[in-house]
């Protein structure tokens, strides 16, 4: 059963939810569990889960939640994963304690793309949904909110370790999002008066005490200026020791750094560059883009006008060892880069991607590169531009010297390969990609 992975789809924002709660002593488990069920069945509507995991996957039915629940106890959990098949993509998991801590209830939800929740209909339901939840287990913190801007304003630590982070949780007001739910305790440190007196789209208190707090209608619009306006002075209100300008100003500016970048790379590079973006976070993709953008590397160095005449013996045996060190890479990189095996232009795109993601040059020993990786990959090189160029090899006893004929110059595969493994920027600076490309500009 094939389910919507995220890193399988086009990199887009998410709305983030995140549930910390209890099972209270006196509330059966099913009957827990049915409530939660039952606000998720009427409330979510166009995303609502078709799949459940737990030891294995099965179609969404609540027979099919009380075996995975009954497996993953068996295991010594009681944590389960529910998705789509289908658009909007969804990664929503359900805990309900285990060994450890069994009074712990959590719920996480992450949906794609965050703009799904641009209508207000959508957005009153799923926080309806959050409301019957609310109602029927003590919740200590919940929120909701887009995972980009959640990301730059740093939660879930708030600037402060690990262990504290984890030790008091969200113990004050750091950050309002979207949608919010203060448990008892959280409301009466802020005071209650204060916070139901909060300028937001809607304040409600629940029966248990806790307080629910929606700052607008929509949850995809939270970055619109008047979004950040009622940001600012709810939070501000909810903490009086901020000062609204500053609170105000660090919202635009995060707005301003999720704001879209359109791609306009290096032409020789756009292939390699359009797929750097997506290996950060999603809160850093379009400061990214705009890096790239604005990146333009060197001219290659490594060629000659006229060719150094071959001084080999034996050309025969030359060729023989570059072919062996080109399979040796192609052997050891075959399953991790499967276009190896075909020496083509994207080959070697996907070599410099692959290296780079690995960060490959500092990862691995000098040792291992210079004796081995870089060497290899010269001769790699010099084929692809044989093959695919037209190219000849001329030969030299120094491997560094040995160059490839094509067209009007001759290039030094070598001597960039070492160049190229030198740090995780010069694998930008001297990509293979771009030698490749200014090659088969001089062919004819």
């Amino acid at each position: 059963m094939k389910i919507l992975e995220f890193h399988e789809l086009p990199a887009e924002d998410r709305l983030r939810l995140l549930v910390d709660g209890a099972i209270a002593e006196h509330v059966a488990l099913e009957t827990l569990l049915e409530s939660i069920l039952n606000a998720l069945e009427a409330h979510a509507g166009e995303w609502m889960p078709d799949v459940v995991e737990g030891r294995r996957r099965r179609k969404y039915s609540r027979t099919a939640i009380s075996k995975a629940l009954e497996e993953e106890r068996g295991a010594g959990s009681a944590s389960i994963g529910l998705y789509r098949t289908m658009a909007p993509a969804l990664d929503m998991t359900l805990s309900l304690g285990d060994t450890a801590s069994p009074s712990e209830l959590g719920i996480s939800i992450a949906l794609q793309p965050l703009s799904f929740f641009s209508r207000a209909e959508r957005c009153r339901e799923f926080v309806e949904m959050v409301r019957v939840w609310a109602r029927s287990f003590p919740m200590t913190y919940a929120m909701a909110h887009g995972m980009a801007d959640r990301q730059l304003a740093g939660a879930p630590s708030f600037n402060r370790d690990g262990t504290t982070s984890r030790r008091d949780g969200f113990d004050k007001v750091y950050e309002l999002f979207w949608l919010n739910v203060f448990g008892p305790k959280l409301v009466e440190s802020v005071g209650r008066e204060r916070m139901l007196s909060t300028p937001a789209h809607l304040v409600e208190e629940l029966p248990n005490g806790s307080v629910l707090l929606v700052l607008w209608p929509t949850a995809a619009e939270f970055a619109s200026e008047e979004a950040r306006v009622a940001q600012a002075h709810a939070h501000v209100h909810l903490r009086p020791d901020l000062d609204f300008d500053t609170v105000l100003r660090t919202l635009r500016e995060r707005s301003a750094e999720l704001a879209p970048v359109e791609p306009h790379f290096h032409p020789d590079l756009a292939p390699l560059l359009s797929r750097l973006p997506d290996t950060f976070a999603i809160s850093e993709r379009h400061r990214k883009i705009a890096e790239l953008n604005a990146f333009r590397p060197p001219e290659p160095e490594e060629w000659l006008p006229v060719a150094l005449p071959s001084d080999v013996e034996n050309p025969e045996r030359v060729l023989t060892s570059y072919g062996e060190l080109s399979e040796g890479l192609v052997a050891a990189l075959h399953t991790k880069v499967p276009s190896i095996m075909d020496e083509t232009p994207g080959s070697l795109t996907d070599l410099d991607f692959y290296f780079w993601r690995e960060n490959f040059p500092e990862r691995y020993t000098r040792e291992l590169i210079d004796g081995h990786t870089a060497p290899a990959l010269g001769a790699y090189l010099g084929d692809v531009l044989v093959r695919r160029l037209g190219g000849t090899w001329v030969l030299r006893q120094k491997m560094e010297e040995s160059q490839v004929r094509v067209g009007r110059r001759v290039w030094l595969p070598f001597l960039r390969a070492r160049r190229y493994m030198q740090s995780r920027q010069s694998l930008l600076d001297c990509s293979l990609t771009q030698l490749f490309h200014e090659a088969e500009r001089y062919r004819s």
